[in-house]
């Protein structure tokens, strides 16, 4: 059988350069996020199958690798649905294994709990540009605090670190999910069909308000519903005007204190923001996750079609697996699309020591290597990055090599 050098389909081998900004941009993170108070943890990548089924990851719950029962357990002579096959998968995002994490561990953890998770999740989706199979993750989540603070906080630590990173002009596009069922319920559209609605009016980005009205036309809602939607997303803006149109228009249809919490997340982070962005209302912002009960956000950048982190309140999955509601709220950055942009940018890490490389020609003794050995340790001590290699035939070759990762010192030993 011949074996494969290519990765799996959706899997990729990582290079050193592209490991380089990783490594720096993972320590970026866990800096910018631990000033914030965030408190690094971890969740093992194998999650309960009735976990991950549980109806809380949207269109995720379709693309789990589900894992197939050990040992004695498993038994295909006698399998007869897929329950008697799989008991596990792959995480398929950060957040439904932290609900389980906090779920067993309340009692050791501190109240609010603002927690900070990295690693490798896995969805069976179709690769493009900027999107894998196993792809990391970087979650900041605040449990236990029912205010608006915790989304104050969450947004601006997750814009402090783009603007660490070089990321200037960018967006953070966030909505209410109160507000979409307010609106919902303002224009007629039934009670039980609001998330088709709302999976609809999320394609607005894409398809414009005209393929929004057709498609609600197509699927079968009243025209005087569809029409009155229409007229309401033509009045709003997107400032905090538009927040207070919102509010008095839906008037008894919306909850009490919605518009005004929305209003005080947004004038709170304008006010004290340290990174170069904008903040906006977009109340067409849905976010697919169903978990998702208040504030949501999503980040965009120029240039990249979709977004590069997003996030909201969710204040319902932790009691799923205690009983006890807990109020928790959440930021997701896209790490690997944030690496891709910088990587495309030509990005030069920061900071680096200078890097020097000894080049040894094979005539050379024993003792002038000991003394190449001794001087490298020397100056690694002193902060420097030292590399010794053998000189070879390509010289000249071999020397472009090293520039190219950096090492514009480069020190050749020939023989006594």
């Amino acid at each position: 059988m011949t074996l494969k050098k290519k990765p799996t389909t959706g899997m990729k081998d990582i290079l050193p350069r592209e490991m380089e900004v990783r490594d720096y941009v993972i320590g970026q993170i866990k800096e910018t996020y631990k000033s914030f108070g965030f408190q690094p943890m971890e969740t093992p990548c194998v999650e309960h199958i009735e976990n991950l089924n549980s109806k809380q990851g949207g269109e995720n719950e379709k693309l789990i690798f589900k894992i197939l029962k050990r040992g004695q357990k498993l038994n295909l002579e006698t399998a007869e649905t897929e329950a008697d096959l799989v008991d596990g998968g792959l995480r398929y995002d950060l957040t439904v294994p932290l609900a389980r994490y906090y779920a067993n561990n309340a009692n050791e953890l501190p109240s609010p709990f603002k927690a900070l998770q990295i690693g490798n999740v896995w969805r069976a989706d179709r690769p493009q540009r900027g999107r894998f199979r196993q792809f990391m993750q970087c979650d900041i989540d605040i449990l236990g605090e029912p205010s608006n603070l915790a989304e104050i906080e969450l947004i601006l630590a997750t814009t402090t670190l783009l603007g660490k990173l070089g990321f200037g002009q960018f967006t953070i596009r966030i909505n209410d999910r109160k507000i979409l069922k307010g609106m919902a319920k303002y224009c007629g559209f039934p009670d039980e069909q609001y998330d088709e609605v709302f999976i609809i009016l999320d394609k607005m980005d894409k398809i414009g308000m005209d393929g929004v009205e057709k498609e609600l036309l197509e699927s079968g809602y009243r025209p005087e519903a569809v029409a009155k939607c229409k007229e309401l997303f033509a009045a709003v803006t997107n400032d905090i005007s538009g927040v207070r149109y919102i509010r008095d228009t839906l008037g008894e249809c919306l909850e009490s204190g919605t518009a005004e919490g929305l209003e005080t997340i947004i004038s709170t982070v304008e006010a004290v923001r340290s990174a170069d962005f904008r903040i906006i209302f977009d109340p067409t912002l849905v976010r697919g996750m169903s978990y998702y009960t208040g504030p949501i956000f999503e980040i965009s950048m120029d240039g990249f079609g979709g977004s590069v982190g997003g996030g909201g309140r969710y204040d319902e999955m932790i009691g799923k697996f205690t009983g006890n509601e807990t109020c928790a709220c959440g930021f997701s950055i896209g790490f690997e699309r944030i690496v891709m942009l910088l990587l495309e940018e030509e990005y030069q890490v920061p900071g680096i020591s200078e890097k020097k490389a000894y080049l040894i020609d094979k005539k050379v003794s024993d003792k002038q290597i000991q003394t190449v050995m001794e001087k490298a340790r020397d100056e690694r001590e002193q902060g420097m990055q030292i590399t010794i290699q053998r000189m070879k035939k390509n010289k000249k070759f071999q020397k472009e090599q090293l520039i190219a990762e950096g090492y514009s010192n480069i020190e050749e030993i020939f023989a006594d």
